[in-house]
């Protein structure tokens, strides 16, 4: 306990409602940050309380006026004591975090999934490339906890999955994850810097990255709860576009002809186009209007990437079909 005391347990937190209203009150009174997975309290608090009582959400409102063992309220107190004091992300607390409908092990060696991937990856991305069905071998570049690389296995059936990281804590993480989903023959793990260890070497149908793009100097202005999660996963270089660089050179060479880049860039939107003004990118419509991932067509990043030779003057191929729907994360 640090030393820090906890609150104490009265009769007005008798119930799981009751520890709920509690919960929700302390954190907004704490200024908590949300955005880790979660869009408030509500949601933040609903997890620690299925966590400190072994329910699943769907099993929680059972709980709602019932009145609480001791047992199980002491370990929801403390949950919330560190998610407000200590301002532990809710995820690490309860060692998980779900993306696409999926649950996913997380702890301090990786960032939290979230990403606007979850919306792109079942219909929008697709209707860029060829029939799933023909997709052999897909890239998931900065895999972190290897969520995205999962997802990507699922959606494309039949395609082999290359992940990357350079973190060997974070491979490992991604490496349970990985066996939890039955998908340890098809999802290959690499420890390389971006993809240094597979450029040139292998082809592929799609390439995806949600890579740190956080400039160093804003890394210090974050949440404390955002700087719980490893500043590797965050920060690239002064201005955020450090690893975008590498990427984008080493995904030309690693690309099939057909094959597609697409790179989540959170507010660096406007710096990418103004480092490459001549680079053609397709950025992707997303549920809440950022559009901030951005797809770039094989020829288009060939062209980028070799000296002296122009721009590419043919048009984007259209899509295969109008994209619908999203898959947010629970």
């Amino acid at each position: 306990m640090n030393g820090r005391s906890r609150p104490a347990r009265s009769p007005r937190l008798r119930t799981g409602g009751d520890l709920l209203k509690y919960a929700n009150r302390k954190m907004r009174q704490a200024g908590v940050s949300h955005g880790q997975g979660f869009l408030g309290p509500e949601e933040e608090s609903l997890t620690l309380l299925g966590h400190a009582l072994g329910l699943e959400w769907e099993a929680l409102p059972a709980c709602f006026r019932k009145a609480v063992a001791p047992a199980a309220a002491s370990r929801f107190l403390e949950l919330l004591r560190r998610r407000t004091e200590e301002r532990v992300p809710t995820a690490y607390l309860v060692g998980e975090a779900w993306l696409g409908g999926l649950r996913f092990k997380v702890d301090e060696r990786v960032i939290i999934p979230r990403s606007y991937f979850v919306e792109l990856i079942p219909e929008v991305i697709p209707a860029w490339l060829p029939p799933a069905e023909s997709i052999r071998r897909v890239a998931d570049v900065c895999t972190g906890s290897g969520c995205l690389a999962v997802l990507l296995a699922r959606r494309f059936p039949r395609a082999d999955v290359d992940a990357t990281d350079l973190s060997a804590d974070a491979l490992a993480v991604a490496a349970e994850n990985v066996a939890a989903h039955g998908l340890k023959d098809r999802i290959r793990l690499h420890r390389t810097d971006v993809m240094r260890s597979l450029s040139g070497r292998r082809r592929y149908d799609l390439i995806i990255s949600n890579p740190p793009y956080e400039p160093a100097s804003v890394l210090r202005r974050l949440p404390a709860e955002f700087r719980k999660e490893p500043p590797g996963s965050l920060v690239s270089g002064k201005d955020g576009l450090d690893v975008i660089r590498r990427l984008l050179r080493e995904a030309a060479a690693s690309l099939l002809p057909h094959g597609a880049l697409v790179i989540e860039v959170g507010g660096l939107r406007q710096a990418m186009e103004r480092a490459w003004p001549d680079l053609r990118i397709c950025w992707l419509p997303t549920a809440d209007g950022s559009d901030c991932v951005g797809l770039i067509h094989a020829a288009d990043l060939a062209a980028l990437t070799k000296p002296g030779r122009p721009s590419a003057t043919r048009g984007r191929p259209a899509p295969r079909g109008r994209a619908r729907g999203r898959n947010r994360a629970r």
